[in-house]
């Protein structure tokens, strides 16, 4: 009686597994349930309005993280990097116009997605169609991602190497190399 019980057991166990966790534990096998209602179905509202707003989301990541500052933050540590009174007005002014490039190309990507959506939506989408839609989706993103990477570029020929290694020392990315230092034979702009 042990040893079938025993059988019984273990071949609860191995269907369990088989089933997957989800299933075992009477989770939900519907993670999107909730979202069809989304008025842009790919993209919760929090991200349309970080869009809109021109927010970095993560978009910066390569360069920030390479030792490359962008202008929100050196602003706010430009006591700690004494920034001169012409690097704080060349950063404020390259700071409003990445923040109006980003809104701007936000709302492209938001409506881009909107466009996307509406096609299935509707039904009016083929393969043909589906293509277009897509690549104008990746088009979009790419010029938006490429806007806060190459304000960070911008940003970091307006510091000295010194200012550079002190921000990423204020970001906690203390082995972050400074944009001075020799990468791949290229030096950085310093003023």
């Amino acid at each position: 009686m042990k040893s079938t019980r025993n059988v019984s057991v273990a071949a609860a166990l191995v269907a369990a597994a088989l089933i997957g966790p989800g299933s075992a534990m009477g989770q939900s096998s519907a993670p999107y349930a909730g979202q069809q209602e989304r008025a842009i179905k790919s993209l919760p509202q929090a991200e349309i309005d970080e869009l809109l707003a021109g927010q970095g989301m993560g978009l910066a990541k390569a360069a920030e993280l390479n030792g490359y500052p962008g202008p929100a933050h050196t602003l706010e540590h430009a006591d700690a990097l004494r920034l001169t009174p012409e690097q704080r007005r060349a950063t404020e002014t390259l700071m409003r116009a990445h923040k109006e490039k980003a809104r701007a190309l936000g709302a492209e990507v938001v409506e881009a997605e909107r466009a996307l959506d509406h096609a299935f939506a509707s039904r009016q989408v083929d393969a043909a169609r589906l293509s277009t839609l897509t690549t104008e989706v990746g088009s979009k993103q790419a010029r938006l991602r490429e806007e806060h990477l190459r304000t960070h570029l911008e940003q970091t020929a307006l510091l000295s190497a010194e200012q550079t290694r002190k921000y990423a020392e204020l970001r906690g990315y203390a082995s972050a190399p400074a944009s001075g230092e020799k990468r791949d034979g290229h030096h950085g702009k310093h003023h």
